[in-house]
């Protein structure tokens, strides 16, 4: 649950069964910044009595989870730990005002008295960030994910049995932000001859921009000479998601995310520019199995998953779930509904830190045929 310390600051709070432990957090969002992670801090208050000599130990960890706990195949399960590390807070190893990083910690440990102490955690730089895959009403168990956890525990060792009356899980999130830069704008173009037709009909697709953000509708700019004999029956764009499980079964899935069935038509001869919008948002497919989303925490919303960044000297199959999204400019033609395509790939990148209403960003990368 939720409590605050004043109205302007919200601290979460979750304690165990046997009030042996609690975790104190200021956040649960911690922001990838490509070149830094901001990192982990909270405070764990016990209780020395209901410990009864027993030590504590929080944890971090970050796992991948394809389906639920007890799916096996051939004895593969279907959860990975990507990252665990583990550190004693009680009895401390250090002075506990000197392993306070933050001011809400020393807040956090002025409130809550002698029996509350800090603990300090930092992401490795090959981590990937929050995302999971959305599961359909029906399905049961725990969905495709990449996950943060802080798991905080009382045990005569750290090695020793755990048991769940003495442990206290809260789930984090870790978002991708992205820097507030507009670049060129992406275009792509394509010409296309038919058999039975002297002239070619020639077609232009651009972007207003190379940065989007979650929410903000993507402007494309068509342009079409239709110098063959065919007629053009309609203009159809959409977003794609493509989301690519690669730590071991490389699964893709292929989501359209939003759609503009425009019917426009051009004659043999004749010309069209105009600017079509679109807009991916999580409201219009949370009923859709396979999307996916940016970590969600409980209690909490998301948005759509932001793109995949992949950093310099880090495996993809590491990074769990891989994350892109892709325009598409279709064009159905004369009476045969020969489709001609054009596609254009961009990616969403979630902010943190520079619009505090603006969630994520659309970075528009490459485009190809």
């Amino acid at each position: 649950f939720i409590s605050s310390m004043s109205p302007k600051n919200v601290i979460f709070k979750k304690t165990c069964k046997d009030k042996s432990v609690g975790v104190f957090m200021g956040k649960r969002d911690f922001v990838d910044r490509v070149d830094a992670v901001d990192p982990v801090d909270g405070v764990i208050l016990v209780d020395p009595e209901a410990l009864a000599g027993r030590k504590v130990f929080v944890t971090l960890s970050c796992t991948f989870r394809y389906g639920r706990d007890d799916m096996d195949v051939l004895g593969i399960a279907f959860r990975r730990e990507l990252y665990l590390s583990t550190r004693q807070v009680y009895p401390p190893l250090q002075d506990r005002e000197k392993g306070a990083h933050t001011k809400v910690q020393v807040k956090l440990l002025q409130k809550l008295g002698i029996n509350a102490y800090p603990f300090f955690f930092e992401f490795p730089d090959n981590l990937p960030c929050s995302v999971a895959l959305q599961p359909a009403p029906q399905d049961v168990g725990k969905q495709c994910a990449v996950e943060f956890e802080i798991k905080a525990f009382s045990a005569e060792s750290q090695d020793a049995k755990v048991h769940k009356r003495s442990t206290v899980r809260l789930m984090i999130r870790k978002v991708q932000y992205a820097p507030e830069t507009q670049g060129t704008p992406p275009s792509v173009e394509i010409t296309k001859d038919f058999v039975m037709s002297d002239k070619p009909l020639h077609i232009k697709a651009s972007l207003d921009k190379e940065l989007y953000y979650h929410g903000e509708t993507i402007k494309v700019l068509v342009n079409i000479t239709n110098n063959s004999n065919k007629t053009i029956r309609n203009v159809v764009l959409s977003v794609d998601q493509v989301a690519n499980v690669v730590l071991y079964s490389n699964d893709n899935y292929s989501k359209c995310v939003d759609i503009e069935d425009s019917g426009d038509s051009v004659s043999a001869g004749a010309t069209l520019q105009k600017v079509y919008k679109l807009l991916p948002l999580l409201a219009n497919n949370r009923e859709r199995r396979g999307i996916a989303l940016d970590g969600k925490l409980k209690h909490e919303d998301t948005n759509l998953a932001s793109s995949s960044i992949v950093k310099e000297g880090v495996l993809k199959e590491v990074l769990g779930i891989m994350v892109s999204y892709k325009v598409m400019v279709k064009l159905v033609i004369g009476g045969s509904g020969e489709l001609m395509q054009q596609k254009q790939i961009f990616h969403m990148k979630t902010l943190k830190g520079l619009k505090q209403s603006r969630a994520g960003v659309v970075d528009v990368v490459t485009g190809y045929l």
